[in-house]
């Protein structure tokens, strides 16, 4: 495993409030955030903007989460768990 260090920005947002998004966004934060392509980063952050009505739909309900990037980015934290 690397050694790059996450931004504490990025974690602090991934903290939602309901443990089951604060452990899936985390966990995928910490281990694949710092050698992800800059398009998955980008989209990394675009989830991150969702509203947690909107993420917990998304990630958790089986939700729509978008196209392209995004989409594979859900299959890829869900997988991840």
């Amino acid at each position: 495993m690397g050694t790059a260090v996450v931004p504490g920005r990025l974690l602090w947002r991934c903290r939602r409030g309901l443990k089951e998004l604060d452990v899936l966004l985390e966990r995928f934060a910490r281990r694949h955030y710092p050698s992800a392509s800059a398009p998955e980063r980008a989209a990394f952050e675009q989830l991150l903007e969702l509203s947690d009505p909107e993420l917990a739909a998304c990630l958790l309900d089986g939700g729509a989460c978008g196209e392209g990037t995004l989409a594979e980015l859900r299959i890829r934290i869900l997988d991840n768990h």
